[in-house]
């Protein structure tokens, strides 16, 4: 089954149960996870991307496009996620973080840098490779993240309230963005977030965590 599959995802605290979810998100498709803080949101993201803490465990499976993932190191999943600070290397100039995304496929130094000043062009940031990030304005920097992501070549994208420091106009573009370019690349999509208006732009299922939606 092509798409983010997780079927009959359990995770454990120690021995207690902390979540249980079961959910298919399909290619182009944005699923939408809400529930209060503590809930589990950002460990239900970590089991996916296989970065779990000490502490906790997962049982019930993982697929994406028809491949299972779970056992796999974080590495080999090909997992994309974003996170509500862009956490761009402040060492390196913007086109060397976005080169930092490149698989190690795409050999050779014009090969790369064309990549990388295709990528910045795309998102209205033609010239931007020699400048710094602590440069850049928020929208910037949250689109900079972004091309960075998907230039790894991820077969799924999570946000892990991926806008919430944005303010609300910025928010709402760079939202449109980050769903407008999943879409295009098919990518499925699992979204947490406080935030209804997210829920709604995502235009997708959304399930309440710790509610009766829960599954």
């Amino acid at each position: 089954m092509n798409g983010l599959v997780l079927d009959n995802l359990r995770i454990y605290r120690r021995d207690a149960l902390f979540l249980a979810l079961s959910a298919h998100v399909a290619p182009g498709t944005v699923l939408t996870v809400m529930g209060p803080s503590g809930i589990g949101k950002s460990t239900l993201l970590a089991a996916i991307t296989g970065t779990l803490a000490p502490g906790f465990r997962a049982t019930g499976r993982i697929t994406l496009n028809g491949r299972d993932i779970s056992a796999l190191p974080p590495q080999d999943r090909h997992v994309g996620i974003l996170f509500q600070d862009e956490l761009l290397f402040p060492h390196m100039s913007v086109g060397a973080n976005l080169a930092f995304g490149l698989p190690s496929g795409i050999r050779g130094r014009a090969a790369r840098r064309a990549r990388v000043q295709a990528a910045l062009a795309d998102v209205g940031l033609d010239g931007f490779a020699p400048r710094d990030p602590a440069t850049l304005s928020g929208g910037q920097k949250a689109r900079v993240a972004l091309m960075r992501m998907l230039l790894s070549d991820p077969q799924a994208l999570l946000l892990d309230e991926a806008f919430s420091r944005l303010d609300t106009d910025l928010r709402a573009q760079v939202r449109r963005l980050v769903f407008d370019r999943a879409r295009a690349q098919r990518l499925p999509v699992l979204m947490v977030t406080h935030d209804h208006a997210d829920a709604q732009a995502a235009s997708g299922e959304v399930v309440q965590m710790g509610g009766p939606d829960q599954t």
